[in-house]
């Protein structure tokens, strides 16, 4: 018998709560939009004959209009291809509305999409709308113009100094998903600013998980990224603890079978500096039992975990407000959080990371030719390094040995 086509989440971008102005960083949105439409531009890692787009309110306090959507094949400036421009609904119908802390799943989009295409999506808000649930660091540009423009080829009515309203921060779109003739299955990865791509080049895709889904596309089977700049296991930040998204970002993508969790640098070292200068740093038992629960509230889902080592950061962020984010005491405990993922048997596989990036004569810094500069992050080449350092088999035991993949594997798995 024929298999039926299926849903697979094959893009997110995990929502977070929009701060004020009186944090660290600025939002890099408005604090509402009205009649003005948002283009963004997503890559997908599997594609399909079909698609589908999800919005979110998760952080509204009221319905939140959208007024017309559309998807299409982007070009560059913020342009997409003539003839490629689909209409998007819900229900049957253009306009729609997301209760508050509800989300929105469009309905299927007759556009093909092949894998690691790029979609740009447009969204038209008519009414006054506040923004309070975006993607801080979305590592892409999108455009923000007045007026219904989601079937523009280009969008018009600049700045007076010539250019377009620009954004890195992404509201409203929250996932795309893709009908793929067989069963196909999905890797996320929650993660915090490693895992976002805080440091990747802009409008290039060279996030870690990006490098990943190079690879797995060829297997058929779908990375999502769930990382969030600042996100930490155990506390609220810059979004929620890791256990209050894990059902929204991990368990409910359509195929989810694993996923990587590389979280706990920030719990180890938000406390103290200007995020959280009172806070308690937690124990090895705190995150260690943060991490049980984590595992065994995806295994109930039948969801396969990887964990994953914390990377070296001696000397992180130099000449910024926080470059206290690294002390000697903290990254006594980040070795010893290492010493329990790689030896504990809590997950189903590890990824040393902290072996793939650190500098092999001072093992408490990334290596040079991996570093993006602020000694925390690494740059394009250290994320090749982490995806090309997967070992897809741990990741996948039940992947189909026929196909091939000749990237060198270096990770740890059991």
């Amino acid at each position: 018998m024929a298999a039926s086509p299926t849903w697979v989440a094959t893009w997110q971008a995990s929502p977070q709560p929009v701060w004020g102005p009186d944090f660290l960083f600025p939002s890099h949105v408005p604090p509402r939009l009205h009649n003005q439409t948002v283009r963004q531009v997503a890559r997908i890692s599997l594609g399909g004959q079909r698609l589908r787009i999800v919005l979110s309110n998760t952080y509204g306090n009221q319905p939140l209009t959208v007024g017309k959507a559309t998807v299409a094949q982007p070009e560059r400036n913020g342009e997409v291809i003539a003839g490629s421009v689909r209409k998007v609904t819900f229900g049957g119908q253009e306009r729609a509305s997301i209760l508050p802390g509800a989300s929105l799943v469009s309905d299927p989009v007759a556009l093909p999409v092949s894998a690691l295409a790029e979609v740009a999506v447009s969204l038209y808000l008519p009414d006054a709308t506040s923004v309070t649930t975006f993607h801080w660091d979305g590592r892409q540009t999108g455009w923000i113009v007045p007026g219904d423009q989601t079937s523009a080829l280009a969008l018009r009515l600049p700045k007076a100094d010539g250019t377009l309203e620009s954004s890195t921060a992404r509201p409203l779109l929250t996932g795309i998903q893709v009908e793929t003739e067989q069963a196909s299955r999905a890797v996320v990865v929650i993660g915090d600013s490693i895992t976002d791509g805080a440091a990747a080049s802009l409008d290039k895709n060279t996030r870690w998980p990006d490098f990943l889904a190079a690879r797995l596309a060829p297997h058929g089977v779908a990375v999502v990224n769930a990382g969030i700049s600042g996100a930490r296991l155990l506390s609220d930040g810059m979004g929620v603890n890791a256990l209050a998204r894990l059902d929204r970002d991990v368990l409910a993508q359509p195929g989810v079978s694993s996923v990587i969790v590389m979280l706990g640098i920030n719990d180890i070292s938000w406390p103290g500096t200007a995020f959280a200068r009172e806070a308690r740093r937690p124990t090895l038992d705190d995150l260690t039992a943060g991490y049980r629960q984590l595992v065994t509230q995806a295994h109930s889902h039948g969801v396969r975990v990887i964990g994953t080592t914390l990377a070296p950061f001696e000397g992180a962020l130099p000449g910024t407000p926080l470059d206290d984010y690294y002390r000697p005491d903290k990254d006594a405990l980040r070795e010893q959080v290492n010493e329990w993922i790689r030896h504990s048997g809590v997950f189903d596989a590890v990824l040393d990371f902290d072996a793939v990036l650190h500098d092999p004569v001072h093992p408490t810094r990334i290596a040079a030719q991996y570093d993006s500069g602020d000694h925390l992050h690494p740059g394009d080449r250290g994320n090749r390094a982490m995806a090309e350092a997967v070992d897809l088999e741990a990741l996948l035991p039940e992947l189909d040995a026929s196909r091939s993949d000749a990237s060198p594997k270096s990770s740890v798995g059991r």
